[in-house]
């Protein structure tokens, strides 16, 4: 995941966030795609989250570079969690999701 500081981005409209993806679509081609690939992106406020499927951070900076664009913080994720992993959950199987 890479955090990006722009300022403004939130208040940017869809026409404008659409140069930035065709930028990233670039970048991404120059990069190779088999490196580097661009999930998603959640715009809040001043910066971007950007998801990715990497092989490395160096491909994630690599991209940032060639599109012109910051990587100010970049953190592989680790887990991903949702209201199903409750499943997993020891308490799960007495039947009662509050206690652990």
């Amino acid at each position: 995941m890479s955090e990006r500081n722009i300022p403004g981005i939130g208040d940017k409209p869809l026409s404008e966030l659409g140069t930035i993806s065709v930028a990233s679509n670039a970048a991404l081609a120059k990069a190779g795609l088999d490196r580097v690939q661009w999930q998603h992106s959640y715009i809040v406020g001043d910066k971007t989250y950007c998801i990715y499927l990497a092989e490395s951070e160096e491909a994630i900076r690599e991209h940032a570079a060639n599109g012109g664009f910051p990587a100010d913080s970049i953190q592989e994720v680790k887990q991903v969690i949702d209201p199903t992993t409750a499943a997993f959950c020891p308490c799960a199987a007495a039947g009662n999701g509050a206690e652990a």
